[in-house]
This record gives C-alpha cells, sequence and structure tokens, in this order.
C-alpha cells in the first residue's frame, strides 16, 4: 500500500511522481537530477469529482490509485497517467475535463482504460512474483523493499539504471549500484550485471570508475560537482573545494559486487569481460590515491569515502579511514576468485591482499583499534570504519577478535546497533547523516566481515537486529536513528541500497549463508 508521501505513485521507468499535498490534493513531479521536485512540477491542485462531491482516494496500490465511484489512475507508458471511469471529472491547477473512460493527465493519448489498467495490473504482478523469498514475518517490508528497487529503475542516457531515490537522487550512483546488484542478483542477474557493466563502460583511461553516471554525463572529478555540492561541501569542509581538481570516485567494491553476483549465477563470460578493467580500478588508487606514496591508499575527496557528512571530515578534506585498505584487500581476493574461475593463477593477487592487511597492522592498528587519519594527524573520533578491517578475512585472530570485542561494547552495540559515530563520542548525533544513524550498507559489510573472519554469531545476532530495525522501523529509508528506531532526521525515503540489503539479508537462509 501506498501512501502517496514516503511512497508515490510511479512505475518503472517513470520519471512522474504522484503525491498528495497538504490539502488533499494531488500533484505531479518528473525526478530529475540535481533538481527539486518542487522545481520540476508538472501538474498540481489534482481532485477527482462526481458532481459536487469529491471523491476520495479510496487506496494507492504499485499499478494503480484507486478513487471512489470507481475511478482509478494508471500508468500507460513512462511519460503518460491517466484516469479510467465514467461519470465523473477531474479538476486541476487551470484545467478540468470529463473522465469517460479514460482521461490523459500527462502524456499522449493512450486509448482503453481498461486495458491500460489490466496491463499495469499484469507488470506488476509480474514484478513482484520474482521477489527472493523471505519468511512471513519480513514480507511486508519486503515487499516494500522489492516495489521500491521496481520504481528506482530508470533510462539514464539509453541503459536502465536503478537509482537510489526519485526524491534527489536520479543518477547511478557507483557504490549503490554494487548494492543493488546484491539484491538483483536473487531475480535478475542480468540487470544486476548491466547496473556494473555501465559504470565500466563509463570507466576512465586512468582506471578511475565514475562516482555518478547521470543524465547530462559522468561525475568524476571536483569540476563535475553540481554547484549545490560545492556549496555545501565549501560550508562543511571550508575553504574553496576547486582549489584544486581532485578526482572523485566511491569506496572500490566492484569485484566484490561482481564475486557476488557469481556466486549465485555463474557466468565466465561476465567474468572474462570485467576482469582487466577490474584489476584497472585496482591499480588506480595505488597509482593517483596514495599521495604520500606509503602504500595505504587515502581518500582524497570525501565523496570518495561515500561518508559525505562523516565527523572525518571536519578536519580536512583528504583522510585514511580504515575501511578503504581493507576494502582494496578485500578486492585483491575478489580478483583472484575471478582469476581462478578464470584459469589464470590466483596467487600472485592473494599475496598482495595479506601484504595489504600486514601492512595496515604494521602501521595503522594501535594495539587497541585501527586509526583514522587525516591531515597527517590521527582523528579522535570512533566511527564503525575502525571494524572494517573485518571485511578481509585475513586479521591476526587476536586483532579480530579485540574489533568484535570493540563492536559488541557499549560504543557500537545497541538493540539498534551499528551507529555511525560512536554512541560515547562526543560528536554522536543520532539524526546527523553519518554522524551517528545506522546505514544499512555499514551493517551489512559488518556481517559480511564477521563471517569471514570467525564470528557467525556476532554476523548472526547483527543480522537479526538489522532487520528487525528495518521491519519495524517504519519504512526503507537512507538512515535510521539508534535510539529511536524511526526515519533519522533528514533521510530520503524509498531507499535503493536500504531496500537492497534489507532483501538480501531477509532471504538468507539460517545458516547465513547468501
Amino acid at each position: 500500500m501506498l501512501d502517496l508521501r514516503e511512497r508515490p505513485f510511479t512505475d518503472r521507468g517513470s520519471r512522474l511522481l504522484v503525491m498528495a499535498a497538504d490539502d488533499g490534493s494531488l500533484w505531479i513531479a518528473r525526478a530529475l537530477y540535481e533538481t527539486p521536485l518542487r522545481d520540476t512540477t508538472v501538474l498540481t491542485g489534482l481532485r477527482v469529482l462526481a458532481g459536487d462531491r469529491e471523491l476520495p482516494v479510496r487506496q494507492a496500490l504499485p499499478d494503480r490509485v484507486e478513487f471512489e465511484g470507481g475511478v482509478a489512475m494508471a500508468f500507460a507508458g513512462p511519460d503518460t497517467i491517466v484516469l479510467s471511469g465514467r461519470d465523473a471529472r477531474a479538476v486541476w491547477d487551470g484545467g478540468e475535463a470529463d473522465i469517460d473512460g479514460c482521461l490523459t493527465l500527462v502524456g499522449p493519448p493512450a486509448g482503453d482504460g481498461a486495458a491500460v489498467l489490466a496491463a499495469a495490473a499484469t507488470r506488476w504482478r509480474d514484478w513482484f512474483a520474482a521477489m527472493p523469498s523471505v519468511s512471513e514475518a519480513l514480507r511486508e517490508r519486503a515487499q516494500q523493499a522489492w516495489w521500491t528497487l521496481g520504481v528506482n529503475l530508470v533510462p539514464i542516457r539509453g541503459r536502465e539504471s536503478l537509482i537510489p531515490s526519485k526524491y534527489g537522487y536520479v543518477g547511478l550512483w557507483n557504490w549503490d549500484s554494487y548494492f543493488h546488484a546484491v539484491a538483483l542478483r536473487h531475480a535478475d542477474p542480468a540487470l544486476a550485471r548491466e547496473q556494473i557493466r555501465i559504470l565500466l563502460d563509463n570507466q576512465r583511461p586512468d582506471g578511475l570508475i565514475p562516482d555518478v553516471v547521470h543524465d547530462h554525463g559522468v561525475l568524476t572529478e571536483t569540476t563535475d560537482l553540481p554547484r549545490s555540492d560545492l556549496a555545501r561541501l565549501a560550508q562543511h569542509v571550508g575553504g574553496e573545494p576547486l582549489r584544486e581538481v581532485v578526482p572523485v570516485t566511491k569506496p572500490p567494491l566492484t569485484a566484490w559486487a561482481v564475486w557476488k553476483i557469481h556466486e549465485v549465477d555463474p557466468d565466465l563470460d561476465f567474468l572474462a569481460e570485467v576482469y582487466e578493467p577490474l584489476v584497472r580500478s585496482q591499480e588506480w588508487w595505488f597509482a593517483r590515491s596514495d599521495p604520500d606514496g606509503d602504500g595505504l591508499a587515502e581518500y582524497l575527496h570525501p565523496y570518495s569515502s561515500g561518508l559525505d557528512d562523516s565527523p572525518i571530515w571536519d578536519h580536512g578534506p583528504r583522510a585514511e579511514p580504515p575501511d578503504l585498505n581493507a576494502y582494496l584487500a578485500l578486492q585483491y581476493d575478489r580478483l583472484g576468485d575471478i582469476a581462478a574461475a578464470l584459469g589464470r593463477d590466483p596467487s600472485g593477487w592473494r599475496a598482495k591482499a595479506q601484504a595489504l592487511v600486514d601492512l595496515m597492522v604494521a602501521r595503522r592498528w594501535s594495539g587497541t583499534r585501527f586509526v583514522t587519519r587525516v591531515a597527517g594527524r590521527e582523528a579522535t573520533v570512533r566511527t564503525p570504519l575502525d571494524l572494517m578491517p573485518l571485511v578481509t578475512g585475513r586479521l591476526p585472530a587476536a586483532i579480530a577478535t579485540r574489533l568484535v570485542e570493540d563492536l559488541r561494547s557499549p560504543s557500537f552495540w545497541g538493540e539498534r546497533p551499528v551507529p555511525t559515530v560512536a554512541f560515547d563520542d562526543p560528536g554522536f548525533d543520532p539524526d546527523a547523516m553519518w554522524r551517528g544513524p545506522v546505514w544499512l550498507n555499514v551493517n551489512y559489510l559488518l556481517i559480511d566481515g564477521l563471517r569471514r573472519s570467525g564470528h557467525p554469531e556476532t554476523a548472526r545476532e547483527l543480522r537479526e537486529r538489522t532487520l528487525a530495525m528495518v521491519r519495524d522501523g517504519g519504512g526503507l529509508y537512507e538512515y535510521w536513528n539508534p535510539l529511536t528506531g524511526r526515519r533519522a532526521g533528514r533521510a530520503t525515503s524509498g531507499f535503493g541500497w536500504s531496500a537492497a540489503l534489507f532483501l538480501d539479508l531477509a532471504q538468507e537462509d539460517p545458516a547465513g549463508h547468501a
């Protein structure tokens, strides 16, 4: 059931959204890259009348909005919205028309209203039939998640792309797409692979994978940033963001996502297709994103970390939190897996993975934690990125155990773990983006890492608490308040990777196998 606020009436492939206004009318806007919906309004003040009596919305479903009196709204195509019914009329700001069979509100004339409704019903029945299997206790939220992924599929530059949200995130974002692919692999692995292909087809010759592929091009450096992002970045980290050209990407998880797809739907041709681009991407991090040449890569820009608003960046626009090199070590191992599947020798990649982990331990392990360095100094803020070396599965057992103890301490463990800033850190804010709320991608990667590091029981408990939070929290949000379990701050609703990772965690068997 849609509420026409957090969950608007929209459709796969469409940029149009039908939403409820505060006065009870409906309004329609078009989702565009980096453009507020208030600036893309198509129609406002829509009401359906029978004589002088208003026919209110009876219910809003994925395939139609039903009004009293037998009138229904449906999509006849990505750019076409119609009203089907008899003996009623539609009024809106600046116009009105009778509903006599089929009235096209937006787009070209659609023809027969009953046929439009039937086609919409079939389209959505087929989509839900492909939903990954989950337990009955999680089914309602899983259906909402699967709907979210469906409606977030839109064409970008001629290719079907799964965007994070039609509320403000209309583009194919880099690591979002990897998390989206994790869910799509269970029902449509070809579509999962397409999300990876779009990014790799826009890879720069030097190996950098773009941050965003959007309607107007790609975002690969600070000169590509929209004005709104430049202003926000200047306010947040200080200074002039364009004082030098800086590459912008997202954390290196491409090979990880490719292997996740392959585990469910093996495709050696796809592995062969992406292998060399993945190698070039891995090489880019050490060739172009290790400015001090110490063998440990750094994020050269806050956006490249994916954690744009983390307090890590309060001390400067360049940083080296522990997650980045942990991901790169994991990538080395996934490249080894891909190489082995292709009949190549994986030993070189395995050796590089272990050498990188050894270097992290030697240079960044304090004896109690992995430290984050910003502007050449150790940052004091505590974030779960300190724990992310667990994803490598290669830490000495004593260090892995110490990280799990930290995870399960009052700093990070609660009824709804894991906060993006430790509960007992002075900077903890449960509602401010990356400054305290729970994000599903952080939890998912930690669950993955706990299993790989030999701590399956903690992985199981974190999975259960994460699923319970989303099940009971009201929606598929960008992030959650860890104290209330509800939508935090200004979090976007209908968020793609929250939907995708919830589905992937929910469909697993009790032993926790993906």
